[in-house]
Order: C-alpha cells, then sequence, then structure tokens
C-alpha cells in the first residue's frame, strides 16, 4: 500500500513538474528572456509550490533535494518548450492561451501531490487541503513575481478557489471510493474548471 501511495505521488509530481516547466518556459518567451534564464524560471515554477509545502510541514530536504528526478524533468522540458515557444507567431495570443492551459492542469496535478503529500505525512485532511493549494499555486506566483506580472492568484479570478474546491472534493470522495477514482474525478472538475474560466477570458496577444 504504501509503495503503491509513493509511486502515485512520484509520477503525479513528475507531470506536474513537466507541465509547470513548459508554463514557465513559455512565460520566459513573453517576457524575453534568454535561455538560462528560461532554465531557471523552469525549475523555480516546477519545484516553488512543493517546496514551499515541504518547508511548512518540515518534510526536509525539500523533495527535489532528494530526487533528481524534478530537476532533470523540469530543466529539459523547460528548455526544449522555450525554443519552441519562440518559433510561435507574436501578436496572436496563442503563447498565451497555451500558458494559461498549462497552468490549469499543473495546478489540478500540484494540489493533488500537495494533498497526497501532507496526509502521508499526518497532516489532517483540512489542512492537507490548505497544502494543496500552497502546492497548486506556488509554482505559478514564483513564476508571474519573477516575469513581473500579478500573480494570477491575486486577481479576480477563479485560481486558488478550483484548488480548494477541487481539494476538498477530493477528501470527499475519498471516503467512499478508491483512491484512484477519487484522484481522476477531482482532477477533472479542477482542470475543466480552471480552462473553462481561461476560454472565457480574453488574450493578452504577447
Amino acid at each position: 500500500m504504501l509503495n503503491s501511495l509513493q509511486t502515485l505521488i512520484l509520477v503525479l509530481t513528475v507531470l506536474a513538474t513537466a507541465v509547470m516547466a513548459a508554463s514557465a518556459a513559455i512565460q520566459a518567451v513573453r517576457s524575453e528572456f534568454d535561455p538560462v534564464g528560461a532554465i531557471f524560471l523552469s525549475v523555480v515554477t516546477a519545484v516553488g509550490g512543493g517546496t514551499l509545502r515541504d518547508l511548512l510541514i518540515g518534510a526536509t530536504p525539500v523533495f527535489w533535494l532528494q530526487d533528481v528526478t524534478y530537476l532533470t524533468t523540469a530543466v529539459p522540458v523547460g528548455l526544449i518548450t522555450f525554443f519552441l515557444a519562440r518559433r510561435m507567431a507574436i501578436g496572436t495570443g496563442r503563447r498565451q492561451k497555451l500558458l494559461a492551459y498549462l497552468d490549469a492542469v499543473g495546478l489540478a496535478l500540484f494540489t493533488l501531490v500537495g494533498i497526497k503529500v501532507a496526509l502521508a505525512n499526518g497532516i489532517p485532511a483540512h489542512f492537507a487541503v490548505v497544502l494543496g493549494c500552497i502546492t497548486g499555486i506556488g509554482g505559478g506566483m514564483f513564476r508571474d513575481v519573477l516575469c513581473g506580472f500579478t500573480p494570477i492568484v491575486l486577481r479576480k479570478d477563479l485560481y486558488a478557489t478550483l484548488s480548494l474546491a477541487g481539494g476538498a472534493l477530493y477528501i470527499l470522495l475519498s471516503e467512499y471510493l478508491t483512491d484512484q477514482i477519487s484522484v481522476t474525478v477531482a482532477f477533472l472538475v479542477i482542470a475543466i474548471s480552471r480552462i473553462i474560466v481561461v476560454a472565457r477570458t480574453p488574450v493578452e496577444t504577447v
């Protein structure tokens, strides 16, 4: 059971790391970063939320210092995405939309990762939901601040609210359904809800 939980957390974290690294690389292109800056931004975005979570629950060394998998995922994904994004046409808003959609998936994945890690460390369910939200929004906040943007979570937008709601839904469903079903449903609710919000938001053509 423990091995199964650890495997699920690993898979979700690697996926979330890749997605958030890609979102950071796109933002790096929009902010006219060079490749080195893009790599730095990708790493900070990919591990930022999880680092905050681990520090808050006292899980040190933080996760990415214990397993090089996360850095070896974030760096190449960020670099490849950076060069691909530079080939996209400027002024169409495509990069902004792609960034927002990737961020939606990353929010959902990291929210669930944060909850799973918190629960595995003996944190009560209601606090685990909050830590899931911190994990979900932390990296994106670092990314936006470093690029000179107001973080999404501070705007009039459904972002942290969806993370909290999806996290609470996972906790509720896990009482009655298998963990795989609970994770899948909660992920879809957060990601799809956020994607709907993004689809209805005017595009910044940068």
